[in-house]
């Protein structure tokens, strides 16, 4: 090349020019992908976490993913089987392993609120809010062991890395609050960052991780790593993202937009917006002393989960699209009326405190809250007083964001083996998230390798008897 030209060949310029232009076929799909949004309805912008129209009329304008890490039992929870009493101790043949006993569940069941619902005294605070929940008692999922099983929850497919559900939803939608994370992990459980992660999504839908929130407000250090620059103070960065947004605008001016140099960019601006905003919107220091009590923060059992929940609402408050809270300890194949009991009591005061909290400020007519583990767990006994994976039937419930209250989808069968009526596939559970936040299942695609991937892939249907 003559030296001449050198500096007028950019990598646009090489792509056009190199291998007969080869390359700027790959650049063109690329840039297909504006086009594509448009034809969904969700107009290109140049900023890809700006707030977009839905596909239809949305019910719910965030999520609040409540994951109980390692499958809560069903049948000790939210699915009454009065039957499964009288069958303690008996083998059921062709249904159960060899010589597994039916269990009983130790806990007593009520009905409770106008609408009836059976919850078990494991949740007493929250049976005072069963006019709120819906339900989902025929649910079902692929695999019974729990990294795939917790991987099909959160992104839908278990033998390949796909972008996780939050993911989606930052993309589908934006966010609402441009100086704070779009899409948030709190305390994130099994999966690692695949679970929160945005795959072949780009980098900017993925979730971020907040860990150690309990220890975090004590003193004890960073909840979101390596969020403050050390190096340089407030009126230093600025002035370096000044000049990189220069230099970026100096180089437009001469060549079309370089996409990746725009993400980077982008991304530098929120994450020195996020290091001012963010600390003071998870920090609880601030919070009324009645508010502190109503979660349980400061309790013996509840105040880890019950400071990730009142955190959750802050979030959600604030802008934030979708946030997952995870408690784990719900593998109960021993000790079954010790643990289980202790798990409930961790979560039932806050979950309880946090759906008080969203209906006080408005916030539960459009924040879908959403309950549930990777499955469930058998009716009968493990090691005398536990029980084992249940991939075939199990509950999880949903509450606000459009969802019908005091209501109960599916059932399984009278000793909650399996799912009998009613039955939910993750894809269909997937299907009708998206749906109460105003994104059709089909429409929501990206264009990876060729293909149009969604995150139901080829299945999923919306479950319309459980919208309000």
């Amino acid at each position: 090349m003559h030296p001449s030209h050198e500096s007028n060949c950019s990598r646009r310029s090489a792509l056009k020019l190199l291998s007969m232009g080869f390359g700027a076929l790959a650049l063109n799909a690329l840039l297909a992908e504006e086009t594509r949004a448009a034809l969904l309805g969700q107009e290109p912008t140049g900023n890809p976490l700006a707030p977009r129209n839905p596909h239809h009329p949305a019910r719910a304008k965030r999520v609040i993913l409540l994951n109980m890490d390692g499958a809560p039992s069903h049948v000790d929870t939210f699915d009454y089987k009065p039957l499964l009493k009288k069958h303690d101790g008996q083998t059921v043949s062709g249904q159960l392993r060899q010589g597994a006993k039916l269990l009983a569940s130790p806990w007593e069941f009520s009905q409770c609120g106008q609408s009836g619902l059976w919850i078990s005294s494991l949740f007493p605070n929250l049976q005072k809010h069963a006019d709120k929940l819906c339900l989902l008692r025929g649910m079902q999922t692929d695999v019974p062991a729990h990294p795939q099983a917790v991987l099909k929850a959160h992104t839908g497919s278990f033998q390949f890395v796909r972008p996780s559900l939050g993911a989606w939803t930052l993309y589908g939608l934006g966010t609402l609050n441009q100086n704070l994370p779009g899409y948030v992990s709190i305390n994130p459980g099994r999966g690692g960052a695949q679970a929160h992660g945005s795959a072949f999504l780009p980098a900017t839908y993925q979730g971020l991780p907040i860990r150690n929130t309990a220890r975090a407000q004590r003193g004890g250090g960073e909840a979101v790593a390596n969020i403050a620059n050390r190096r340089l103070d407030e009126r230093s960065q600025r002035a370096q993202l000044d000049l990189l947004e220069k230099l970026h605008k100096e180089q437009a001016r001469h060549q079309r937009e370089n996409d990746e140099l725009e993400s980077v960019v982008q991304s530098y601006e929120l994450a020195f917006r996020m290091q001012s905003e963010l600390p003071d919107v998870i920090d609880l220091s601030k919070e009324r002393r009645e508010v502190l009590d109503a979660y349980g923060i400061g309790g013996e059992d509840t105040d880890g989960f019950a400071r990730q929940c009142l955190m959750a609402r802050h979030l959600a408050q604030s802008g934030v699209r979708f946030i997952e809270v995870t408690q784990g300890g719900w593998d109960h194949h021993r000790n079954l009326r010790s643990d289980l009991a202790e798990s409930a009591r961790k979560v039932d005061q806050p979950i309880a405190a946090l759906l008080a909290d969203l209906e006080r400020t408005g916030l539960l007519k459009d924040t879908l809250v959403i309950w549930g583990g990777e499955f469930g767990r058998t009716p009968y006994a493990q090691n005398g007083d536990g029980r084992d994976h249940n991939h075939k039937g199990y509950t999880t419930w949903m509450a606000g964001g459009g969802a019908k209250g005091g209501f109960s989808y599916g059932a399984t069968d009278e000793n909650g083996i399996e799912a009998v009526e009613g039955r939910m596939s993750i894809h269909d559970w997937h299907a009708t998230i998206l749906h109460l936040l105003g994104l059709d299942h089909e429409r929501l695609t990206y264009n990876y390798a060729g293909r149009d991937f969604r995150l139901t892939d080829v299945h999923g249907s919306v479950a319309t008897e459980i919208l309000a």
